[in-house]
Order: C-alpha cells, then structure tokens, then sequence
C-alpha cells in the first residue's frame, strides 16, 4: 500500500485544485480525500509543496508500432502492400521494449492509444496500453477500441500507382467495404446454424462487423474540413459511430463540429506544415473548439512528436488561448473517453489505476520538473 500525502491535487473532474491524499492499494486508488489514515506498512511519498495529476493520455499514436532509432526497417505502423486491410491489429506491431516508452513514461505519458497508420484506406485496430511493460498483452487497457480509417492526402500518395488517385477514390473504397460486410452479416445471420449455407469466411468483413455492429468506432484521419464532412457523411449513411483524428482545419468549421457532437483528437501541431492539407495548421484550434463545447484531446501522433511532449503541446495550446483546465482535460480525462478507457484512466478518483504524476509546478511549463510517476500504483524508475 502507498499512500501521497499533503499534495495539490489537479485531479481533472474540478477545475480548482485542492490539498490532498491518495490511499493506493493493488495498483488502484483506494481513497482520495484530507489526512487519511496510513497505518504501518504503507509508503509514504510527501507530495508537499508538489502538483499531482492524473498520468498523461494519448488519444492516438503509434508509439512502439515504429521503432524508436532504428530506422524505415524497425517501423510497423503501416501495411503498403494492401490499401484495405481492417484485419490488422495494432497489437501485433508493438515493440514493448521500445526505447520510446520510458522517455514517455518518465515525462508522465501513462497511457496511450496506438495502431496503424494512414497509408491505408483501412488499416486496422488501435489498442490502448500502458508505457510500462515488457510484454505487450501485459501492458493492455483495452484492445481492439477502434478501426483506423483514412482520407486526404495519405492514401492517395501510398497508393497513387495501384489503387487510389483521388478522395472519390478513397471515399468509393470505404463504402464498398462498409457494403460488403453489410451483405456478410445479413448472409451469416440467415444462415443461421447451418454451416452449408453460411457465406465464405473473410477475415476482413469479420474484422469490421464491430463497426457495423457499433461496438467500435471508426477511428477516421482527416485534417481537411472536407475530409472531415467526407469521414461524417460515411458514417452517417452506415449508421456506425467514428471519431476524427487530426482536425487540422477544425478551428474553420467549429459550428458544424459542435453540432456533430464526436471526439476530437486534435494534433500534431508542433510540425512544420509538410502537405498541403496542413497549410492552415494553428495552436488556436483545440482551445477553439474546446470553448465551443467538444470534447478536445491533443495528441502527439508519435513518433511525428516524440511522446513525451505531450504536455509541452498543451501548453503551447493555452499560450494560443486554451483555458488551462480543458488543456489538462485534453491530456488527461478526454483521451480516456475518446478511446473508450474512461472506467480505467484519465482522472483521479477512486477505483481507477493509480497512474500519477507528481511535479513541482505545471508540466505545461518547460521549466517543471517531475519528482515521481506512478504507473498502476509502481513508481517508474
């Protein structure tokens, strides 16, 4: 048992922080409140003077998926020989030694949410896992949250020779897959029990019958506001839920965002602008939308920004305008909603993993040092 004593808690449910202790039993919170009782046998970290806040989430990466200092042979996070591939599970591909992960660990990025990138129209399951671990079914929260799904730019470059030259192309590609398991699922449950007439088996269709089902959201990379109203308008004709990764043009079309009411991931925005789907790239956007009333995360897109700046970009979204609360939130508690881990991560309360940051001032600031991270109630070495 451990217990943080006489910390200011940011605890990302309330907005003003407060004195406080943290009782940690088998890796989860027991208690948090005023002088909590101890008892022998409990270690003590006085947390005096010091901030303590829920560990840092990512909403969407690819951390340990390409291989940190190893180059194009070490890297995982997409498949380039088959533009549809929703059979592919992010877990397959992570390095759970990756040099990556105690860099991220150590700067309080506790838990991420990771899988293939945007090469495909298709590309496959995210997973969330810890930073902590050496083998990566141990290191799971939560697998097989979401179904990554592309358009722009990224499509079209992988595949502008073999299958996909344009957004009709990339748009005409996702419905016919979303059409066809449709069809599989309407054949199987007529089938019923009856083996002889039950369709071929296709482990694609069989790996987007969650979507279809709505027990997995299609997870859809979009910079572009009309990539964004593309990946809302399939979604919408397919009855199935989808979250948007990126939103680099979101802060021009708020209005309409607000009304669709989806999880946002905003991010990475400490790049340069390298495509032209990135020209109106602004630190504004996830304080804009945040204002607006949806739900913000900020993410990295590691290792396009190594994972351990997570905070340092929001920071940079507060010194853009973003009310400083919502910016921890977009770290923190959003991210957990967003990839569907809410129950586990993301804030301090108890019953949910002991996975903390302690600091000497706000880790927005590049001057704030971290003094412990605790990940499922162990500290981090």
């Amino acid at each position: 048992m451990l217990c943080v004593k006489n910390g200011l808690i940011h605890d990302a449910v309330h907005k003003e922080a407060y004195v406080g202790d943290i009782l940690v039993e088998n890796g989860k919170i027991r208690a948090v409140g005023e002088h909590l009782e101890t008892g022998e046998g409990v270690h003590v970290i006085d947390a005096e003077g010091l901030h303590v806040y829920p560990g840092f989430v990512e909403a969407h990466g690819h951390i340990g998926l390409d291989g940190y200092g190893i180059g194009y042979e070490g890297m995982d996070y997409n498949e380039l020989n088959d533009i549809v591939s929703p059979q592919l599970r992010g877990i397959d591909g992570v390095k759970p030694m990756d040099a990556a992960f105690p860099k991220a660990a150590k700067a309080g990025v506790t838990c991420v949410c990771v899988g293939p990138g945007s090469a495909n129209v298709l590309g496959g399951t995210f997973v969330t896992i810890k930073t902590v671990g050496r083998r990566v079914e141990d290191m799971v929260v939560r697998d097989n949250v979401a179904m990554k799904c592309a358009f722009g730019e990224n499509p079209k470059r992988v595949y502008r020779e073999k299958k996909d030259s344009s957004r009709m192309s990339t748009a005409s590609l996702l419905r016919e897959m979303l059409f066809k398991t449709r069809e599989y699922m309407e054949k199987k449950e007529a089938a019923g029990e009856d083996p002889l007439k039950k369709p071929a088996f296709d482990m694609k269709l069989e790996a987007l019958i969650p979507v279809m089902k709505g027990d997995m959201p299609l997870k859809a990379h979009a910079h572009a506001a009309e990539d964004i109203f593309t990946a809302l308008r399939i979604a919408r004709e397919f009855g199935v839920k989808i979250t948007l990764e990126h939103v680099t043009e979101g802060h021009l079309i708020v209005e309409e965002l607000v009304k669709e009411n989806v999880p946002l991931a905003v991010g990475p925005t400490l790049t340069s602008a390298s495509k032209y789907e990135l020209r109106n790239k602004s630190w504004t956007t996830p304080g804009m939308l945040a204002a607006a009333g949806c739900q913000v995360s900020i993410i990295t897109d590691s290792p396009v920004i190594p994972q351990e700046y997570l905070p340092l970009c929001a920071g940079l979204a507060v010194q853009a305008g973003m009310d400083p609360f919502s910016a921890l939130q977009a770290i923190t508690i959003n991210p957990a909603r967003h990839a569907g881990i809410a129950d586990r991560v993301g804030s301090i309360e108890t019953g949910k993993d002991a996975d903390l940051v302690i600091a000497d001032g706000c880790p927005f600031e590049v001057s704030t040092k971290i003094k412990h991270v605790l990940v499922n109630g162990k500290e981090v070495g």
